[in-house]
This record gives structure tokens, C-alpha cells and sequence, in this order.
């Protein structure tokens, strides 16, 4: 039952860099593409440390951690979209930004 729960796990963090990697004109789906990473990061760094025994206060410094990335995104987000009106890559001049 593990071994088939770490291989949907695994499959799905492919899964995760492929849309990660596809989607580069948006930077919203660039950003959930990334929440979903750390979620599935997450979910094989709890299942190792629960079959190992190791403590869970580490689990609680990386849910802050994708707070707090995840707060910057989308601040960063709403930033560029009202400076440029929408949230396409393509339209930012990387020498005035």
C-alpha cells in the first residue's frame, strides 16, 4: 500500500515539473503549478518521516515556508497585473523591471 501511494506521489510530481516546465506565459499557473510541487513534497516528506519515526516540527517550518512563498507570488502577482494590465510573461521588459 505504500509503495503504490509513494508511486501516485512520485507520478505526480512528474506530473507537477511538466505542467511547471509547459506553462511559462502566465504567471499564475507558473505560481499553482509551484503550490502544487510543495504540496506533493510535502505529502512525501510526512509519509517518510511518520514510517521513520523522525519528529514533526520540521513539517511546521515547511508549511510556513509555502505560506510564505505563496503569499509572494501572489503579491507579486497583483503587482504586475496592475503595472501591466495582465498577468502574460511575454508582455515584461526585462531591463525596466
Amino acid at each position: 500500500m505504500k509503495a503504490m501511494f509513494m508511486m501516485i506521489l512520485f507520478m505526480s510530481l512528474i506530473s507537477g515539473f511538466v505542467v511547471f516546465l509547459s506553462m511559462r506565459m502566465h504567471l499564475l499557473l507558473t505560481l499553482i503549478s509551484i503550490e502544487f510541487l510543495m504540496l506533493i513534497i510535502y505529502l512525501f516528506m510526512f509519509m517518510n518521516f511518520l514510517s521513520y519515526g523522525i519528529d514533526l516540527y520540521f513539517m511546521l517550518i515547511y508549511l510556513i515556508m509555502m505560506v510564505c512563498e505563496g503569499a509572494l507570488g501572489l503579491s507579486m502577482l497583483v503587482v504586475l497585473i496592475r503595472s501591466h494590465g495582465n498577468d502574460m510573461i511575454n508582455s515584461l521588459n526585462m531591463l525596466l523591471w
